[in-house]
């Protein structure tokens, strides 16, 4: 179920409504039901994947809090080897059989590894993470088991961000799903606009911009170098607007129900630096690194060849859980090779770029989003072929043909995104129309609903981070 479909708008009231209805001791039984009602919608058997994942980790913590010394990392292990073997099973097992074939050409090997053609489960990176975390939290002793199976079941099936996110963790979302909550006006206000405003993100930005950008993308060498430079622009705002369209009706949708999850987005493409960058963009992805594999590492805490070597291999990994392709990787390392060479930089010549905003953020915002922005290319790209002819449709075709009458909607959409950013730069959607007297707010309101039924995308694209 899309959150861009008419089932979700007719789904939501209804858990919503029969949320406040039912005796608080129930709601786990709802939220249980209406999320495995909202996965089933996709492909109905895999629910079955996620319930042999859920029983794994739930029995795996209650082991691990019961135990000492080390049955209590074995017991860990088993779980984590649990949830990457499932990932690599249904995510990388035709990629790594590719390699392997290829490595053995090298050799004059003629291996032929059989092929899997199995959909890959909606959000399934998602889900091993935010379950692999809880786990992680249990062992470090952060966090304590969860006894009831349907609480457990509940913080990783949780509808609104069970299938892009954000990745939460237990202290969170599952002591979220356990409380009381009771209908407040507050709530209800902030979650309708949240939902709103993202529904408009998603379906008139990112939808708008979508056929552009897969227009050149398709084929890049039948079209000029300044074309190309422009898909690649209005797919750095595709993606932040689908991405982040998606996390703010989560965010509303779960704030219907009393429950707050966290904000994935802050403005990442006013950025001044790569560092910055992602600690704006997939917050929840960012810090669930850090936290479970980069400190892991040694963190900052090492020499610095080591800290090099931590840096490249957290944003390796970050790149192939994106996707079984080393265009991932690539996109991955080019944001931890820049990472490292802006630290290297910032000691050499001392240099920290201000809070405050002068001619030098201006430029190193524009410097960080035309890097993000290039970068973006091996995202995109089916493959290291097609980046590579987006590259060379760059540099050797010649600078003409550009529609400008073509291209006026969606540089005036860009243009509306970077506005809104603006705006929202310190605060959140909800928190931003609360600052503002109510005549101000239905304005708004009405035409961000206007522009929605007016300029809402003819096709609809499914969110582009439910492949993950």
């Amino acid at each position: 179920m899309l959150f861009n479909s008419l089932s979700f708008l007719v789904f939501l009231p209804i858990v919503v409504l029969l949320y406040y209805l039912i005796a608080p001791k129930y709601r786990w039984l709802l939220i249980f039901i209406a999320s495995c009602y909202f996965y089933m919608a996709f492909v109905p058997e895999y629910i079955l994947i996620l319930f042999f994942l859920i029983l794994v980790d739930y029995f795996a913590a209650i082991l691990i809090e019961r135990n000492q010394g080390h049955k209590r990392k074995l017991f860990l292990i088993a779980s984590l080897t649990c949830n990457i073997l499932l990932l690599f099973f249904f995510k990388y097992f035709n990629f790594a059989n590719q390699n392997l074939e290829a490595f053995g050409s090298l050799f004059s090997l003629h291996i032929k590894p059989s092929h899997l053609n199995i959909i890959l489960p909606i959000g399934l990176s998602f889900h091993t993470f935010q379950s692999m975390g809880y786990t992680i939290e249990v062992y470090r002793g952060k966090q304590r088991a969860e006894k009831h199976l349907g609480y457990f079941a509940n913080y990783v099936l949780f509808f609104p961000q069970m299938v892009a996110g954000p990745i939460e963790r237990f202290q969170t979302l599952g002591n979220a799903l356990k409380a009381e909550h009771r209908p407040l006006l507050e709530n209800f206000k902030s979650g309708l606009r949240l939902i709103l405003f993202g529904l408009f993100i998603k379906m008139v930005i990112a939808d708008n911009l979508a056929p552009h950008v897969n227009l050149i993308y398709d084929a890049p060498l039948q079209h000029s170098g300044a074309e190309v430079l422009m898909a690649i622009i209005f797919f750095s705002f595709q993606i932040y607007a689908d991405f982040f369209g998606y996390s703010t009706i989560a965010l509303g949708s779960a704030k219907l129900l009393g429950i707050d999850i966290m904000d994935n987005f802050k403005t990442p493409y006013l950025s001044k630096s790569i560092s910055e960058f992602w600690s704006r963009w997939h917050i929840s992805l960012s810090t669930w690194f850090r936290d479970y594999v980069y400190i892991t590492l040694g963190g900052n805490k090492v020499s610095l060849p080591k800290w090099t070597f931590n840096i490249l291999v957290v944003f390796a990994i970050s790149g192939l859980w994106h996707g079984a392709s080393w265009t991932f990787v690539v996109w991955g390392l080019l944001h931890g090779l820049l990472r490292v060479m802006e630290s290297y930089f910032s000691k050499l010549f001392n240099f920290k770029a201000k809070d405050k905003w002068n001619i030098i953020s201006v430029f190193l915002t524009l410097k960080t989003f035309a890097l993000c922005a290039l970068i973006w290319v091996f995202f995109r790209a089916e493959s290291f072929a097609k980046a590579m002819d987006i590259f060379s449709a760059l540099t050797h075709n010649p600078f003409f043909g550009l529609k400008w009458h073509e291209l006026a909607f969606p540089l005036l959409l860009i243009l509306i995104m970077i506005i809104w950013d603006m705006a929202l730069y310190t605060k959140r959607f909800d928190h931003f129309m609360d600052e503002h007297k109510a005549p101000v707010r239905w304005l708004i309101y009405s035409g961000l609903l206007f522009l929605l039924l007016a300029m809402a995308g003819t096709q609809k694209f499914n969110f582009i981070y439910f492949q993950f």
